[in-house]
């Protein structure tokens, strides 16, 4: 009866935290990514920066989708040629409220705000928009990314 007892208590008994340890990433670890997917932001704008295309596809994944706040949509190609074109784009822009989430130590999603000029009515707005990264062997690759444009505050 103590036998069965003891094997009752530990069924009911949750299992530690770390009894899956490819849940979620250590501190360190999450840092380590942190700055890797920092690093693959800089190095997107330092490829821009020398109108370097064979840079820029190997950082953006074959089937890289951009969601723009008009819905329109665009793969890696096209946003390529958008950022050597010198479009304004969330890649290049200032960047407000920046955060990285790490999930899992191969993926990662990027947040942040931006001011992104609208050319055709010469004016600014401000977007909020996420880029996925993921790990690709030891490298990081953009895998999507979406802006949203924000509301408009009102005038008084």
């Amino acid at each position: 009866m103590l036998r069965l007892l003891a094997i009752c208590i530990l069924l009911a008994t949750p299992l530690p935290l770390d009894a899956h340890p490819h849940d979620e990433p250590k501190a360190a670890e999450t840092l380590v990514v942190e700055r890797e997917v920092l690093g693959a932001r800089d190095a997107i704008r330092t490829a821009v920066g020398n109108k370097d295309a064979g840079a820029l596809r190997a950082l953006y994944a074959a089937d890289f989708s951009h969601t723009h706040g008009s819905g329109k949509m665009d793969g890696r190609d096209a946003r390529i040629v958008a950022l050597l074109s010198g479009e304004p784009v969330i890649e290049m822009a200032a960047v407000a409220d920046l955060h990285v989430h790490v999930h899992g130590g191969a993926t990662a999603i990027v947040t942040g705000r931006s001011p992104i000029l609208n050319r055709a009515e010469g004016r600014t707005y401000e977007f909020r928009w996420m880029q996925v990264f993921t790990r690709i062997g030891t490298g990081w690759t953009l895998a999507a990314s979406q802006a949203t444009r924000l509301p408009t505050p009102p005038t008084n």
